[in-house]
């Protein structure tokens, strides 16, 4: 199983390069940023996990310029979206951005995608929350379309292009690997059908999530597909839980690093210790 890092790359905590360097010192295979490309001053939308919505939500640096910054301070350690929110942005802007630093890193980039929950976030950016999910498939197609082809054409209901070029395509062959996010009811059919691999935040029960992952496996088997990796955010501190994750089909944990954790580099040094130290007791133990 891989080990990675994930935060909110703001202004008021760690340089998103300074934490991709002190990841990659201490063995980690990935550190992902988030996304959110606003917040609308005035929501009915509320917050998933309940209260007033964090701080940190208003202050993200973009992605893609997060990840090229991670990317130039490091050789080793994949760098990737959780999440990118696709149904906010260009999908050939977005296919360039993705190619770039894909090409820039040497072919280490994971590109998480997701349709988002903040609806007037979504409705800023001209996207009808209501079609979310049937934009997301389509702009990840049409990515897949402009990385795979020197002239690329695709025909949707809401992505629209002839013969276009955009060059260059990403050094990873076929593409990057597209993570789709989400826990939604619906989201293993997405992953099917436009993914290479499922990016879920871990939400207890434990059983029912590792039964969902096992769920996934059976679909893919049935559709003729080897077994797809599985991602989960916010592993569980119990090796033993963590080992049944790993049997169902989990490749990848990604341990949240939260702002008060971020705040300065002496504390992101001390908790990328302490996961540091678990990461390799786990993986010792299963030598």
């Amino acid at each position: 199983m891989d080990f990675g890092i994930s935060y909110f790359p703001t202004d008021e905590v760690i340089e998103p390069a300074d934490l991709a360097r002190m990841a990659e010192e201490r063995g980690f295979e990935s550190v992902f940023v988030t996304e959110h490309t606003h917040i609308p001053a005035s929501r009915d939308t509320p917050y998933p996990a309940g209260g007033e919505l964090p701080r940190e939500y208003f202050r993200i640096y973009d992605p893609f310029v997060a990840l090229a910054t991670m990317a130039s301070a490091t050789k080793r350690i994949r760098i990737g979206n959780a999440i990118c929110l696709l149904v906010e942005h260009d999908p050939i802007l977005t296919a360039k951005a993705v190619a770039s630093v894909d090409r820039l890193s040497g072919g280490r980039m994971l590109f998480g995608v997701g349709a988002g929950w903040n609806l007037e976030e979504m409705r800023n950016h001209g996207t009808d929350p209501k079609k979310r999910f049937k934009i997301l498939r389509e702009r990840v197609e049409a990515c897949k379309e402009i990385w795979a082809n020197e002239e690329a054409t695709y025909h949707g209901e809401f992505v629209n292009f002839d013969r276009i070029v955009c060059r260059p395509a990403p050094l990873q062959e076929p593409h990057p690997p597209v993570l789709v996010g989400g826990n939604g009811p619906n989201v293993l059919k997405r992953v099917l059908a436009f993914g290479d691999a499922w990016f879920p935040n871990r939400i207890p029960p434990d059983d029912q999530m590792i039964a969902r992952v096992e769920e996934l496996q059976r679909l893919a088997s049935e559709a003729g597909r080897t077994p797809i990796p599985v991602t989960i955010q916010i592993p569980p501190r119990d090796p033993a839980v963590l080992e049944q994750y790993e049997r169902a089909g989990v490749t990848r944990t990604v341990h949240m690093l939260r702002p008060g954790d971020a705040a300065d580099g002496v504390s992101a040094e001390r908790k990328l210790d302490e996961w540091a130290e678990r990461k390799d007791a786990y993986s010792a133990a299963g030598a």
